[in-house]
């Protein structure tokens, strides 16, 4: 019987490293489907949950007797919660996560440690006359203890670090959020030289990330965002608005560190049958059809993206917006900024109705500024009681109306419509936004 396991043992032994190197790289791909998609929930579910620890546990002890396979699984779950648990802190407090990049640092981890496995010498055979074996009572099983001794205590060290560390969630640096005179001398108004940081505005209450997307990738994350209005047929356009443009998801790339949106001047027939003379790009957390679900909605919160508008911006509608999902479209509407044909005013609007029929629109015209000479903070903090309007870390605009202020989900879009209002006067345009990020209570 012990002949018949050791064979097994070693069988198995030789596929179980290259299998845990590659279940990492499975579960990355399946963070390219839907969340809600059950395969991507069980791939990535099963991989966090045992194979960096398994691959661990593997690393500082290979060779295993046939009773100890139960306690050995509970030591690999264990650690493979302690990593990812480190993993997703470290990345939150470097502002750099997202599910996939999670997945991405641990199926790496794993893959080094998994190929990495060491194989213990065969034990000597046991004497003549010696039951239990001199090896069995000897310094090998001193060693193995000590080696069990070292894993355990490894794994509590993980755990303790992991639990004990800043809390995971509020993006925040430990000396405390920003205040918003620190945000505005950090990012002053004008040409900001680098990318402005991502940070809620100072609050009595701690902020958590809702979303984030830095767009570090080489691809849209179809997890957070789809590319038309809900009502999306083979493309979209906002046909109240009377635009000149049809979208299509081509138009949307991610690439070095930003989004882009590029419109075209290229004839494109829609879905609805017209032609429209431009194509071009748009996000939006909605659904990808009318009766699907939107991927993310949100009432109250920080809402802010880092955006450089374009260069030739005549006949460009650039915006970031939110509308509500349960209507999809309609009133109310928050616009946390809108390039109306232009690329040094930013308009920041509310537009609403009470039930009895009265029009709550407030809004702010802030400029002249050369929004197109870098990236600048556009985003609202919408509370219960109050909306404020900021621009690079400085309030310009503030609704305290209780009648005004929406308490409904809502969508976030980033568009970049043709032909509101004026004819382009350009060939092609693009907008580019370094990220996206929602806080909330």
């Amino acid at each position: 019987m012990s002949r018949t396991f050791d064979a097994v043992r070693r069988h198995s032994g030789s596929r179980w490293p290259l299998l845990l190197a590659g279940s990492g790289w499975i579960a990355l791909a399946a963070t390219a489907l839907p969340a809600a998609d059950p395969l991507r929930v069980a791939a990535v579910t099963a991989f966090l949950l045992g194979c960096p620890g398994t691959a661990a546990v593997r690393l500082a002890r290979p060779a295993l007797r046939p009773g100890e396979w139960w306690s050995t699984a509970v030591l690999a779950v264990a650690v493979s919660a302690a990593l990812t648990a480190l993993v997703t802190e470290t990345l939150y407090l470097a502002r750099q996560f997202t599910a996939a990049r999670v997945v991405l640092v641990l199926a790496a981890l794993t893959t080094a440690l998994a190929l990495a496995v060491r194989r213990q010498p065969p034990r000597p055979p046991r004497p003549p006359g010696d039951p239990g074996g001199a090896a069995g009572r000897g310094p090998g099983r001193g060693r193995g203890r000590k080696g069990r001794g070292r894993i355990w205590m490894a794994a509590a060290l993980l755990t303790a670090t992991a639990c004990g560390g800043p809390a995971v969630g509020s993006m925040q640096d430990p000396s405390g959020p920003a205040s918003t005179a620190s945000t505005a001398a950090a990012v002053p108004t004008g040409l900001p030289a680098t990318e402005p940081p991502a940070e809620p505005p100072d609050s009595p209450r701690p902020w958590h990330p809702a979303l984030y997307d830095d767009f570090t990738g080489h691809g849209l994350d179809s997890a957070n965002w789809t590319t038309c209005y809900d009502w999306n047929q083979n493309g979209c356009t906002n046909a109240g608005n009377q635009e000149s443009e049809w979208y299509r998801p081509g138009q949307v790339t991610v690439a070095d560190g930003a989004l882009t949106l590029t419109a075209t001047r290229r004839a494109t027939t829609g879905s609805d049958g017209k032609t429209y003379p431009w194509t071009s790009g748009m996000v939006s957390t909605g659904r990808d059809n009318w009766n699907a679900q939107p991927r993310h909605t949100f009432t109250y919160g920080y809402v802010a993206a880092a955006i450089q508008a374009p260069t030739d911006a005549t006949g460009m509608f650039p915006a970031f917006w939110l509308l509500p999902a349960a209507t999809r479209g309609g009133l109310p509407e928050i616009d946390v900024a809108e390039f109306i044909n232009s690329n040094r005013y930013v308009d920041l609007n509310l537009h609403g109705r009470t039930p009895q029929g009265q029009d709550t629109n407030a809004h702010q015209r802030y400029g002249p500024v050369d929004f197109a000479a870098g990236y600048h903070v556009f985003g609202v903090d919408w509370e219960p009681d109050s909306i404020t309007w900021y621009v690079d870390g400085t309030p310009r605009l503030q609704v305290t109306d209780p009648a005004a202020i929406p308490d409904t989900p809502m969508e976030l879009l980033i568009n970049l419509a043709v032909g509101f209002e004026e004819a382009p006067t350009t060939d092609t345009a693009q907008l580019h936004v370094a990220w996206v990020g929602v806080w909330q209570h």
